[in-house]
């Protein structure tokens, strides 16, 4: 399974972006155009301007961004269902003593949107029938149908099973289908999630006033972070940025949909080779973890 991405990045970096001089007329008006290297500039999920948003982290430094090296998700949202509580509390309580819980980064396993979205680096490559989304770690690679509908009886994947149309300036996706694996986190709080995951996310262009805006409260939420992935924003560029509004529903976690942001501007720099290893070397941290030892050979 983890060599699978690999081949799909691989395979996928000879197409490229539907342009306006290839396109039909009537394309030309309908179809935004998203190309380029897009940065992030924060790993978390951004909170909407009002109603329900991302799990907040209750630990806070003293200048009141979230202190990530002790994240604690807010276990009391009454947005969550029983078992989604339970499950955000244990994880707190397992990075208070200085540990981690199970996740897709440290298990180096594929990431769900929007956990995704912490990935700072992202292309996107539109063509005829088929939207490819390109993840700056891992070879992570999202396959989105154009105007398709969801199968009957959908076989869930890691990435699940995502179909999406244009209306107007906005790519509208829908996903279902999701595997929830042993590491099922929708953010760096533990946030959790099950097979009834649903998503919708929309993508559009905004004016870089408002993106630079968006990128500064979520600096001013969670504070830069620690280590780059190798597509910093490029402070020189004053374009337009790239957003999506996404839209979380599963009736097994959460009483009530909720909703966030993750806002892009171009990235500095070149697309980087950013791949999680399988070792017990944190190189964030400059020590290894700790693993149980053999006190002889098994053979």
């Amino acid at each position: 399974m983890r060599r699978l991405p690999c081949v799909l990045a691989i395979g996928v970096m000879g197409f490229y972006p539907l342009s306006a001089s290839s396109a039909a007329p009537r394309e030309r008006e309908t179809i935004p155009d998203f190309s380029g290297f897009w940065s992030r500039a924060v790993f978390g999920l951004e909170f909407p301007e009002s109603g329900l948003g991302p799990t907040r982290n209750l630990s806070r430094k003293p200048n009141g961004t979230s202190n990530q090296s002790k994240a604690t998700g807010d276990y009391n949202n009454p947005n969550l269902t029983p078992e989604a509580a339970r499950l955000i509390k244990e994880r707190s309580e397992v990075t208070a003593r200085g540990e981690d819980y199970a996740n897709p980064s440290n298990h180096c396993l594929p990431m769900v949107a929007p956990y995704i979205f912490r990935v700072q680096g992202m292309e996107m490559l539109q063509m005829k029938d088929e939207v490819v989304i390109l993840y700056m770690q891992d070879h992570q690679v999202r396959h989105v149908r154009l105007n398709g509908q969801h199968p009957t009886h959908v076989t869930p994947t890691w990435h699940g099973d995502s179909v999406g149309h244009y209306e107007g300036d906005t790519l509208t996706i829908d996903t279902v289908g999701v595997v929830a694996g042993p590491a099922a986190v929708l953010d760096q709080f533990g946030t959790p999630f099950s097979g009834a995951l649903h998503l919708v996310e929309r993508y559009r262009m905004i004016d870089y006033a408002a993106a630079r805006a968006a990128q500064e409260r979520a600096l001013r939420e969670y504070g830069p972070p620690a280590t780059e992935q190798g597509a910093i924003v490029d402070r020189g560029y004053k374009g337009k940025g790239l957003q999506v509004q996404f839209t979380v529903e599963d009736k097994n976690m959460f009483v009530m949909p909720w909703s966030g942001l993750a806002t892009y501007l171009h990235a500095a720099g070149e697309w980087v080779e950013n791949v999680c290893a399988e070792n017990i070397h944190e190189y964030y941290a400059n020590k290894d973890t700790e693993v149980p030892q053999a006190g002889k050979p098994d053979f």
